[in-house]
């Protein structure tokens, strides 16, 4: 009852405090004052920016603007801290250095209001660099009360939603996101050293092919046609190396209409390449070496710790095939399995759960899923796939039973994904043919068959390595997030109002 009561105060309380701001902008408007009317404030410096060059800006003149985080009032005089994008920085303000009409409006100044503020740079008594306030002008006043006040952006559901107040009270939160952009403008940074060309593939597709998913469905009014949100960048990727664009990348957001956890979302970032004359071999050789160089150039270190683990880049990634990941963890040898029977009965015996509709190649996987994955903490690539999981990978021609492909793993999750591309349009119509009874027998995920792919397959496409990125993935590791909800700006959340 006295938590009630006293919830009820705090809203009361938070509603008068309302009411003040908006009676202070109506004042402000009626003497002239409008903030929302300004439409330009010059700013020559950074907060971050003033410390660090403090032996060179003392008793220079600057010009800063951001947010009043904290304010004290002292009489004829007084401090503020003003908080922009790289940090935050304090400031004299004073009655006899800025007028005392100004300083008076300053007194009635809100945390959260935006200023900007000219001045002169300087060392307090107490040793804080400071901006002598010269000019103090209101360019935003802020109509709501920032949560500290009251109960702190503690909600992980609110700051979710609400991320525009996120940034602003957590700064380890805009740290994240500017690590995030500095890791996709370093991989841009690589992959274009190396050759590969930027280009952009339809969202909105026909068929949306090249991955195991369900797809979001739409309709298009103007053609009074059906249409699928991409849940992969593959099919029109490589149709630009059968155009004979040999390195081709797209760094852009797929949608997968699935479920929500600390690693999905359904609509994330993937980044594809492909490069003609290369298999997966290259592809593993260029993961390894982009994977350290970003480290290199975000963190200053291959050495990654996540979640207390230590993962190292700097060593030669582990490479294993998927047959014997599953025996080293489980003492089943596929190898030594040759019929459906056969694996069906070890799957029963390891309590591993399975459907009619499923082969021996997906019951491998099966295996793989249950006992493998999770111990792959270090970097690790997981190769030679069997042939059902993978409809759109060239076999191995040793052992047509696999095929050239492997998944990257890293802390137990899959990060990437790469074949030697299948280049057979024969192989491949037969491929989306076993992929569409998969379909008709209830497997929502599988693929369905994608004529002009094959058409452009049957003009002939050359030897290709391909892969998959997961970039908000990526970012948790080299972040230290612990869900992917935590490297989106703004991820999916359900409705309040459901």
């Amino acid at each position: 009852m006295a938590e009630q009561q006293n919830k009820g105060t705090q809203e009361q309380d938070v509603k008068a405090l309302l009411k003040v701001r908006r009676e202070k902008l109506k004042t402000l408007q009626d003497d002239g004052r409008n903030p929302f009317e300004l439409v330009k404030y010059d700013v020559t410096h950074h907060s971050m920016d003033i410390k660090d060059r403090f032996d060179e800006l003392e008793g220079s003149s600057v010009s800063v603007a951001g947010r009043i985080m904290s304010k004290r009032v002292m009489g004829k005089a007084s401090f503020c801290n003003i908080q922009d994008l790289k940090g935050n920085i304090q400031s004299y303000v004073a009655r006899d250095s800025i007028g005392e009409e100004s300083y008076a409006y300053f007194k009635k100044y809100d945390i959260g209001d935006i200023v900007g503020i000219k001045g002169e740079v300087f060392k307090t008594k107490t040793g804080e660099i400071s901006i002598h306030a010269a000019e103090v002008t209101l360019l935003t006043k802020s109509l709501q009360i920032l949560p500290e006040k009251f109960h702190g952006l503690t909600n992980t559901d609110i700051r979710y939603r609400q991320r525009y107040v996120d940034l602003i009270m957590n700064p380890d939160v805009k740290d994240t996101f500017i690590k995030r952009s500095k890791i996709i403008s370093t991989i841009r940074k690589y992959l274009d050293g190396q050759g590969f060309m930027e280009v952009e593939t339809p969202m909105l597709v026909p068929n949306a092919g090249g991955a195991a998913a369900r797809p979001f469905e739409t309709h298009f009014n103007a053609l009074d046609e059906d249409f699928k949100l991409r849940i992969s960048l593959e099919l029109y990727l490589k149709r630009l190396i059968v155009g004979g664009m040999e390195r081709v990348y797209e760094i852009g957001r797929v949608f997968r209409n699935e479920g929500l956890d600390t690693r999905h979302n359904p609509e994330f970032t993937l980044m594809e390449l492909y490069q003609a004359y290369t298999d997966y071999n290259g592809m593993m050789d260029l993961t390894e070496n982009m994977y350290r160089y970003v480290a290199e150039e975000v963190l200053g270190t291959t050495k990654i710790t996540y979640n207390g683990v230590e993962m190292d880049l700097g060593k030669p990634f582990e490479r294993i095939t998927m047959v014997d990941a599953v025996k080293k963890y489980t003492g089943v040898d596929f190898n030594e399995i040759h019929t459906l029977e056969e694996a069906r009965a070890a799957a029963k015996e390891k309590g591993v759960e399975f459907e009619s509709r499923h082969k021996k190649g997906d019951i491998l996987n099966l295996f793989f899923e249950e006992f493998a994955e999770e111990h792959l903490i270090q970097p690790t690539f997981v190769m030679d796939h069997p042939i059902e999981i993978s409809p759109l990978t060239k076999k191995k021609p040793d052992n047509p039973e696999y095929v050239e492909r492997f998944e990257f793993f890293m802390n137990g999750w899959e990060m990437a994904n790469a074949y030697s591309e299948l280049n057979d349009p024969i192989d491949q119509r037969e491929r989306f043919k076993a992929q569409e009874e998969q379909l008709a027998q209830g497997d929502e995920e599988a693929n369905t068959t994608d004529e002009d792919f094959l058409n452009a397959l049957e003009i002939g496409m050359p030897p290709t390595g391909g892969i998959g990125f997961g970039i908000d993935r990526m970012c948790m590791l080299l972040t230290d997030s612990s869900a992917i909800r935590d490297v989106l700006l703004f991820p999916t959340m359900k409705s309040l109002e459901k």
